[in-house]
């Protein structure tokens, strides 16, 4: 009677699972699902502001938001976890290993550009059209910037890395 019980609640049929998770556009042919966490409004919104998607900003821009963020949180990994972590240069050679993936992701965004790039597949997202991301040239300026960014988001990392102390003695 147990197993029945834990077999029917736990079954693919109940219709409690059918009251979440719904076909994308309920058609089932689309290959999609719409859960909770992908269809709900904060998901969207969220997604919606990142800045591949976000309405009236060129690729430039669009590509120094993403380098600067990446250089930013690059550095952390680097310096502290790397071979080097308990030397006195740990925090330069995070900032020359960022700056070396940062170049690398750069060249490598290049290659791609170069690759004649099909538009991304649509999702449950809303689908938007991007110049940014549809011709070469959009992925090319994209890259420029994403290398802008990425070395001014290390160069600020690393200049608060070094000046911790300094940053700690100014707050009471």
């Amino acid at each position: 009677m147990v197993e029945a019980i834990s077999r029917s609640k736990d079954s693919p049929s109940d219709p409690r699972n059918r009251e979440v998770v719904f076909p994308a556009g309920r058609d089932p042919q689309r290959g999609n699902l719409e859960t909770p966490i992908n269809n709900s409004s904060l998901s969207k919104w969220f997604i919606n502001n990142l800045p591949a998607y976000r309405q009236g900003i060129t690729p430039l821009r669009r590509g120094l938001e993403v380098g600067m963020a990446h250089g930013y949180w690059l550095i952390g990994p680097f310096a502290k976890l790397g071979p080097l972590r308990d030397t006195d240069t740990a925090n330069l050679a995070g900032l020359l290993s960022t700056l070396g993936l940062v170049t690398i992701m750069t060249l490598s965004l290049g290659l791609y550009a170069n690759s004649n790039p099909r538009q991304p597949a649509v999702t449950v997202m809303p689908a938007r059209s991007q110049d940014t991301f549809r011709s070469p040239e959009g992925w090319n300026t994209f890259a420029s910037g994403f290398l802008i960014g990425g070395i001014g988001g290390a160069l600020v990392a690393y200049f608060l890395l070094n000046n911790i102390e300094v940053l700690q003695s100014l707050v009471p």
